[in-house]
């Protein structure tokens, strides 16, 4: 087995880190009482997770490579719809 150059190493964990960052955006926008758009973002964290999933080949997928392609597309791609769809139509408690 070929050893990657550091660069290299480090490159295959940019598509995880890019989800991983607008997650963060998503939860600091919850904590900071702004539940609906933050709850938007996470979903828009996933649909991006969904995208990288596709588009990346897969040796430089990193921690977004969990399943096999489909199943992982298949899975982010849903849950990121279902999040931003609730997001979008719950009411909130005050109206």
């Amino acid at each position: 087995m070929e050893r990657l150059p550091d660069r290299s190493r480090l490159s295959i964990h940019v598509p995880f880190g890019l989800v991983l960052g607008i997650g963060m955006i998503g939860f600091l926008l919850v904590a900071l009482q702004h539940w609906r758009r933050g709850t938007v973002v996470l979903g828009l964290a996933l649909l991006v997770a969904a995208v990288l999933r596709a588009v990346v080949p897969q040796e430089r997928t990193g921690l977004l490579n969990i399943r096999s392609r489909a199943v992982d597309i298949l899975l982010y791609g849903g849950f990121g719809v279902v999040i931003i769809f609730v997001a979008m139509t719950i009411r909130g408690l005050f109206g």
